[in-house]
């Protein structure tokens, strides 16, 4: 985060404005032009100067106050937070109620690992198998320009 608070774009605008706003009534005789452009210039980078020390307050306050959702963390092994669990119908769930759930859960969990490993074992034998169908492909191909080949010379020969 550093000295600044994050805010270095802010103190290097507010600098800058301060600069200018100093030289301002330096130049206000030397040219009329230059009027003109202080006239436009110090509002503008005091307002850039705000501007930015609001969008730097306001990415702050964002970072660092999370949502209660995303900062809460529910644990099944915290017995003070299982009395927090309530059933689909609003009702307020017990202990054991959870625990059967939490059983059923691990046993579906664990039958859908076995299927998709036995999925993934039936896509590995697929994949040897268009390995091996493309190998054979391959060599009926050779056999095919082997021929062709015979062929040519045959009828070069004759």
């Amino acid at each position: 985060m550093g000295h600044l608070g994050n805010h270095l774009a802010t103190v290097v605008t507010g600098v800058f404005a301060a600069i200018l706003t100093g030289l301002w009534p330096v130049f206000v005789d030397f040219a009329p032009i230059l009027d003109f452009v202080f006239i436009m210039a110090v509002p503008i980078t005091w307002f850039l100067t705000v501007v930015l020390w609001i969008a730097q307050r306001s990415a702050d306050y964002a970072h660092n106050h999370p949502t209660q959702a995303t900062h809460e963390k529910k644990s099944l092994s915290n017995p003070q937070k299982i009395a927090q669990f309530y059933t689909a119908d609003g009702q307020q769930a017990s202990q054991t109620e959870i625990k059967e759930a939490k059983t059923e859960l691990t046993g579906e969990l664990n039958s859908l690992k076995e299927t998709v490993k036995i999925k993934d074992e039936e896509i590995e034998r697929l994949n040897q198998e268009i390995s091996n169908l493309q190998t054979l492909v391959q060599i009926e191909s050779l056999k095919t320009e082997l021929a062709n080949l015979k062929m040519l010379a045959s009828k070069s020969k004759k």
